[in-house]
């Protein structure tokens, strides 16, 4: 059935899912935060997988998955997160549920499971993961846990996400609670401990230190002499995450995930927290700025002026280099959260390129409202794409670049459209002056590629083009090939060469593509 708004041609169910930009003031008409229709195979993830993005780069936890194998497919690899210490992480463990535990339950599986990786790791904590099946057949996975943790001392952590009771937004919540458990409140000065040195302290929440982000970041805080207690989960352990509370201000990079425990924080602790970004030049100055400002020191603002001047005038000639080689290009942005989304507006404008197509997988109303109020007129906005839907709005708004995660990668590829992961697979630090660097160098390079001049670019829907008479080699003979309408459609006749039948695909069923 073609959809009504004229976009793109997909389910009945999908059409509130997909608008384009509205005037300012004009509440935008998206469907979004909602769990994702069944048969639309969009890129969404579950419960599960939420969870575990957030909790997996604390990097000196045991990650233990109380189900079956397949779950435990989703590990370190798909997130990428570096640790500047321990890599317990980069380990993963599972119950390895089957069916006789299905029928008989897997407690004490799992309760044998913890007694054999604290024997071994000895770790100093331990995040257990519900699954669907747990859900299922009730495992009590807070007794189980809470027994463990009187038993050899340690936290051990249930973590809610069990799959289908939501989507990855309800992952993001599971994880930040588990994360409140392990925050400690503050320590009171004793009298006699003697003065303390008043350095202003910060949590920088929802950063994950995929490629290493988190090291070209905290150096900038140092210098305008703050003390980053944590970044949540990015890098971080269970010591360093235990002394969040003591911090003065949380920075919230991707609000997405952390908002809900930025919120908690303050209001158990009192800490205040700023929505920021540390992607593009723009983003990056104004993190630095609403710090500054937040503290109050001249002497701090001072310095995070300096930063500013010095690193923009450093990355500048390359920035403007690759400007000029990619400046007027389209862009199509997909990611998990708004956040991200966002920030990538900012600097694709920075490079001189335009956004076409955003969309994200868990963003809110809200979050759809300002991304309306950023984009330029006749940008599609989608929520919960499918591969389709996407596929279809790269060739109607004919992209050339398209910038989401892997599994969106072969989706650019074979419509011969540029690519350029920002999601957890890269290994290139994307964050900070230098990152921004890597991130407008991989644009480019992209884009610019020489394999584009040798591939033909698809389109999904072929204009019909009249049947032809040609004249075709094989070998040493010369064959004429002629393709004619008949009874039984989709026939070739040939004279001198035989095809074969599984090789004669449908018209319809088959992108055509045009020459270069």
């Amino acid at each position: 059935m073609k959809e009504l708004t004229g976009i793109v041609d997909t389910l009945e169910e999908r059409q509130p899912y997909i608008t384009r930009k509205q005037e300012k003031g004009d509440v935008i008409p998206l469907a979004c935060d909602n769990n994702s229709l069944a048969g639309a195979i969009s890129q969404r993830a579950c419960v599960y997988s939420g969870a575990r993005v957030v909790l997996n780069p604390v990097t000196d936890a045991v990650h233990l998955v109380h189900g079956p194998i397949g779950c435990a497919g989703y590990t370190w690899d798909i997130r990428g997160a570096k640790s500047s210490g321990v890599e317990t992480n980069r380990s993963s463990f599972s119950t390895d549920m089957k069916e006789i535990d299905v029928v008989f339950g897997g407690e004490k599986k799992l309760s044998n499971a913890i007694d054999e990786l604290v024997g071994i790791y000895h770790p100093p904590v331990i995040f257990v993961y519900s699954t669907c099946i747990v859900g299922i057949i009730g495992d009590d996975l807070e007794s189980v846990c809470k027994t463990a943790s009187k038993k050899h001392n340690i936290p051990v952590i249930p973590v809610k996400s069990e799959g289908f009771k939501g989507n990855k937004s309800d992952g993001y919540k599971a994880a930040c609670d588990a994360l409140k458990q392990l925050i400690k409140k503050p320590e009171v000065k004793k009298p006699d401990a003697g003065p303390e040195v008043n350095r202003p302290k910060i949590n920088i929440l929802g950063d994950f230190n995929v490629a290493g982000d988190v090291w070209l970041v905290k150096p900038l805080f140092e210098r305008m002499g703050i003390e980053v207690i944590v970044s949540m989960t990015g890098d971080s352990t269970a010591e360093s995450i235990s002394r969040a509370a003591e911090a003065d201000l949380n920075l919230v990079q991707c609000s997405g995930s952390m908002t809900y425990l930025a919120k908690w924080m303050q209001k158990e602790y009192g800490i205040p927290y700023q929505t920021i970004s540390f992607f593009g030049i723009e983003d990056i100055s104004i993190a630095l700025r609403k710090t500054a400002e937040y503290f109050g020191s001249e002497e701090m603002k001072k310095i995070a002026e300096e930063i500013l001047e010095t690193e923009t005038n450093r990355i500048m000639p390359e920035i403007s280099r690759v400007r000029e080689r990619v400046k007027g290009k389209k862009a199509a942005i997909y990611m998990g959260g708004p956040a991200k989304a966002l920030t990538l507006i900012k600097g694709f404008a920075e490079l001189g390129m335009e956004v076409v197509i955003i969309g994200t997988q868990t963003g809110k109303k809200e979050d759809y409202e300002q991304i309306s109020y950023s984009v330029r007129d006749g940008t599609v906005i989608v929520d919960d794409a499918n591969p389709l839907e996407l596929a279809d709005l790269l060739v109607k708004q004919k992209a050339d670049l398209m910038v989401a995660g892997v599994k969106e990668r072969f989706i650019a590829y074979k419509l011969g459209v540029a690519f350029c992961d920002f999601n957890h697979d890269r290994v290139v630090e994307f964050e900070g002056f230098d990152g921004f660097v890597n991130f407008a160098k991989e644009v480019d390079a992209s884009i610019n590629s020489p394999v584009w001049k040798a591939v033909r670019q698809r389109t999904l829907e072929p204009e019909f083009v009249e049947p032809e008479k040609a004249t075709v080699e094989l070998g040493q003979e010369k064959a004429t090939v002629e393709e004619k309408t008949s009874e039984k459609p989709y026939v070739k006749k040939c004279k001198g060469a035989a095809l074969k039948p599984e090789f004669l695909r449908s018209r319809s069923d088959v992108a055509v593509e045009s020459e270069v």
